[in-house]
């Protein structure tokens, strides 16, 4: 219930005043002050929205009251009323906040619609603070979904910039030049300790945690200033390979990439992360990228960070025949260089861990790779390794023949349907029994978008049509498409029509 105060040193002011307003506004809660010593004290025990304050009253007068009661309370509002129209009170009630003046006398439809103002501007103030509490309860809920998605798009997808953009923002971006990837295998079996892994990184850090696939688990570490990059991943890395208490330690395994400058580039942090953990067995769980040691001296021979970029990209496309290429060429180089076979079988093994590791990303079930036996020659490391490459790709297009013909349709469906809804690509995931990582995937190459910018569509669409309806204002269109936050749909409408929703609809309801 809206309350509002009357000050006044005149008894018939005061009473006069509450009989027309009590009138006027039935729903309102009147109360009064004698002077503006005993208004100063009721502001503090009856929180009014609004005071009718007169200026001239004896002791402390009315703007020495509203001076005081606005330092309490800012949000309180005034009316002022005096029996003179001098402009040194209206200056200093204006810097006050005083939101109007009466004059005594008044006429009552005077009164009415000068008091009828503010509590019209009371009412929408207070609806706007409902509204903005409802928004960011939603916004809260949406977090850790838009977390996960935006940590899924960075590491494994090529995405859209602008929506990527529009995603980040959403999120509480800490203040860092450097953020790094580190890469945690859990048990066999323990893949509910996903929650209890996500609270510990919240605990020890800022950092988003993606999608558990599998026994995998990626997060992207941003720097703390006060630590150096090491001490800080050793730090979070103590604090989740604390979780195994009543578990099984064995299985338990991080890498940890190297810090990179920008989110755009943090997919090479995520590859080396990857590359980390290729031996699970080390007695100290962890490991940095930095510390994997070369199987070679020689700069040639090294996997590159080039080359490991473009075999990862090779592999998630299911591009065999550069595959075979990449792993072949590596062996001739061990061969020209005089490597032992010895080593190059190991850098084979390498290479094929990680094709290995990227087809379970993309929910790709295939056998470990590894050499029934120890080659003796160049020869023979050539054959064992085309039979392997050849029994990953068998896997590879046996999970592509599995799949139901018209799983995207299915998507397209769903997400159509949907669109009002938080959809993450897990959610997508869970309905058709895919990975997050192959239903993004798929989308790219079935339909040539990325499966935001299909939800972002989805999105715009149905709001083209509500704009139709002119009962209908913005915001509701907003959360009624699926946006928590106007500006934020404001900003994608317009990037997806080139103009703005009022734009469009000023445009569509002149026509």
């Amino acid at each position: 219930m809206t309350k509002l105060l009357i000050a006044d040193d005149e008894q018939i002011e005061r009473e006069g005043l509450e009989v027309i307003l009590q009138k006027a506004f039935p729903d309102v809660e009147i109360s009064q002050a004698k002077n503006g010593k005993m208004a100063v004290q009721l502001a503090k025990e009856l929180y009014p929205d609004l005071i009718l304050m007169d200026i001239q009253m004896p002791g402390m007068n009315g703007l020495e009251a509203i001076k005081l009661i606005s330092e309490d309370d800012p949000d309180i509002k005034f009316i002022m009323i005096t029996a003179f129209d001098t402009f040194d009170y209206a200056r200093q009630a204006i810097k006050l906040g005083v939101k109007d003046y009466l004059l005594k006398p008044s006429k009552i439809t005077e009164i009415e619609a000068t008091v009828g103002k503010v509590l019209e501007e009371i009412e929408e103030e207070r609806k706007f603070r409902a509204l903005t509490k409802l928004q960011k309860d939603a916004l809260q809920r949406a977090l850790p979904v838009i977390e996960t998605d935006v940590v899924t798009q960075l590491l494994f997808d090529h995405v859209h910039e602008v929506h990527l953009d529009m995603l980040v923002e959403m999120l509480e971006i800490p203040s860092t030049d450097e953020q790094f990837v580190m890469s945690i295998l859990l048990p066999e079996g323990h893949e509910h300790l996903y929650t209890p892994v996500k609270e510990k990184v919240r605990q020890a850090g800022s950092a988003w945690v993606g999608a558990l696939y599998g026994r995998q688990l990626p997060i992207i570490v941003f720097r703390e200033k006060q630590q150096s990059f090491r001490s800080q991943a050793i730090s979070i890395a103590g604090e989740i390979l604390s979780l195994p208490k009543k578990a099984s330690s064995e299985g338990w395994f991080i890498g940890i990439g190297n810090a990179c400058g920008s989110l755009q580039t943090i997919r090479q942090s995520y590859q080396e992360s990857l590359i980390a953990t290729m031996d699970s067995t080390l007695p100290v769980k962890y490991r940095f990228y930095s510390d994997v040691p070369a199987l070679s001296a020689g700069e040639d021979l090294q996997l590159t960070k080039e080359r490991e970029k473009q075999f990862f990209d090779q592999v998630r496309l299911g591009k065999w025949d550069q595959v075979s290429l990449s792993v072949m060429e590596m062996i001739q180089r061990c061969e020209r260089e005089r490597e032992g076979v010895v080593q190059a079988q190991q850098r084979v093994l390498q290479m094929l861990w990680i094709a290995s590791r990227v087809m379970s990303e993309i929910g790709v079930e295939a056998p470990a790779p590894f050499f029934a036996y120890q080659t003796r020659d160049f020869r023979q490391l050539r054959t064992g390794t085309e039979q392997l490459l050849k029994s990953m790709k068998k896997s590879y297009l046996e999970h592509y023949d599995r799949l139901e013909a018209d799983t995207i349709q299915q998507l397209k469906y769903y997400i159509t349907e949907h669109s009002h809804e938080d959809i993450s690509l897990e959610a997508l995931g869970r309905k058709v029994g895919l990975s997050p990582i192959y239903i993004s995937k798929m989308f790219k190459e079935k339909l040539g978008v990325n499966y935001i910018d299909f939800l972002t569509e989805c999105r715009i669409e149905k709001a083209k049509k509500l704009m139709a309806d002119s009962g209908k204002s913005l915001k509701e269109i907003t959360f009624e498409v699926g946006y928590h936050e106007p500006n934020y749909f404001s900003k994608v409408f317009k990037k997806m029509c080139g103009q703005s929703p009022t734009e469009f609809r000023k445009a569509l309801l002149g026509k």
